[in-house]
């Protein structure tokens, strides 16, 4: 249950993500879920490197998640930015 809720979870952050940095990039909803699971996993990571976080946690909420999605994607965007031309 707990893979079936981080999937949805992924695809809603994901989605909020592209709807907030717009752009032409290949995939669909798939590439999207994996943008939202990253992007969550990175806001985490992210923030128990600064100490936000703390082992034990439940870890980052969903505006977490969606910078740390937009920040991939951008990352994505700039890395692959020739073939989305």
């Amino acid at each position: 249950m707990h893979l079936l809720w981080s999937l949805i979870v992924g695809l809603v952050v994901g989605a909020i993500a592209k709807m907030v940095h717009p752009g032409k990039d290949p995939g669909g909803i798939v590439v999207t879920m994996l943008i939202g699971i990253a992007g969550a996993m990175f806001a985490g990571f992210l923030g128990r490197a600064l100490g936000v976080y703390h082992p034990g946690d439940a870890g980052p909420g969903i505006i977490a998640s969606v910078i740390g999605a937009v920040i991939l994607l951008v990352i994505y965007r700039a890395i692959f930015r020739h073939r989305l031309a």
